[in-house]
C-alpha cells in the first residue's frame, strides 16, 4: 500500500481529536429545560418565602395592636368603670299645681344627690342640663342647676338642686287625673358633661341621668317627697 494510500485510511479510521462534533440537540434541550425548572423553582421558593415573612410580620403587628389595646381597655375599666356616678332623689317639692282643662301650672323644686364611689379619682362636673317629664313627654326645663358647676372629691358626696315651672302642658288631662287620685309620677332627665380626673389624666364623659318621681300631692296642689329610689345612670 502506497503512503498516501495508508494516512487516508489512518485518518477515516482515527479521527482527530481536534474534531469536537456538537452535542446531540436532544441532550441540549434537556440541560435547558433542567436549567430553566432550577429558575423558576428558585424564583417561587423566594417567593413564597417573602410571603411567609410579610404575613408573619403583619400577624405579629395584629397581635401586637390587639394585646396593647386590651391592655389599654383593662387600665381604664380598672380605674373608671366600676367608679360610675350614683344618684339618688334627695327630695322633691312641689307647689301650686293646678290643672284647669288644658291648662296647667306648676313649680317643683327635685335635689339629688350626687356620689363619687371612687377610692381614685375625682370628678369635675362642668354642666347638668335637665328637663321634667310626664310619661315620657316633655313638661319643662329646669331653670337652671345650682351649683352649676362643681369638683367632687373621691369618696365623696353633693347636692344639686332643679327648679322647673311651666304652664300650658298638652298632656293636662292625663296629668289631672292623676293629681285626683292623689298623687302625680314624673321624670328627671339630667344630661351631664364631667371630666374624670386620676393624676395627670383626664377622661370626659357625658353621663345621663334617669329619676323617678312619684309626689303625693293635696287639694291645694302642693306635695313634698322626702326621699326617693336610686336613679338610673348611663354613659
Amino acid at each position: 500500500m502506497g503512503a498516501y494510500e495508508w494516512s487516508l485510511a489512518h485518518t477515516k479510521t482515527h479521527p482527530s481529536p481536534l474534531s469536537n462534533p456538537s452535542p446531540p440537540r436532544r441532550a441540549v434541550d434537556q440541560r435547558l429545560r433542567r436549567a430553566t425548572s432550577s429558575s423558576a423553582a428558585a424564583a417561587v421558593s423566594s417567593a413564597m418565602s417573602s410571603g411567609g415573612n410579610q404575613e408573619r410580620t403583619c400577624c405579629g403587628s395584629l397581635f401586637t395592636f390587639i394585646v396593647t389595646g386590651g391592655f389599654v381597655v383593662l387600665i381604664y375599666w380598672a380605674i373608671f368603670q366600676p367608679h360610675h356616678i350614683r344618684a339618688t332623689v334627695a327630695s322633691a317639692d312641689l307647689t301650686n299645681l293646678t290643672v284647669a282643662g288644658a291648662a296647667v301650672s306648676y313649680k317643683l323644686a327635685v335635689r339629688l344627690n350626687l356620689y363619687n364611689p371612687s377610692l381614685r379619682v375625682n370628678i369635675y362636673y362642668d354642666e347638668l342640663d335637665s328637663e321634667l317629664r310626664f310619661r315620657g313627654e316633655r313638661l319643662g326645663h329646669a331653670t337652671g342647676a345650682t351649683p352649676a358647676e362643681f369638683y367632687q372629691r373621691r369618696k365623696s358626696s353633693d347636692d344639686v338642686t332643679f327648679e322647673f315651672a311651666g304652664t300650658g302642658v298638652a298632656v293636662a288631662g292625663e296629668l289631672g287625673k292623676e293629681k285626683g287620685k292623689g298623687s302625680v309620677s314624673l321624670e328627671v332627665a339630667v344630661d351631664g358633661k364631667v371630666r374624670y380626673r386620676f393624676g395627670s389624666i383626664k377622661i370626659r364623659q357625658k353621663p345621663r341621668i334617669w329619676c323617678s318621681l312619684t309626689i303625693p300631692v293635696t287639694a291645694d296642689g302642693g306635695g313634698r317627697l322626702d326621699s326617693g329610689d336610686r336613679c338610673s345612670v348611663k354613659y
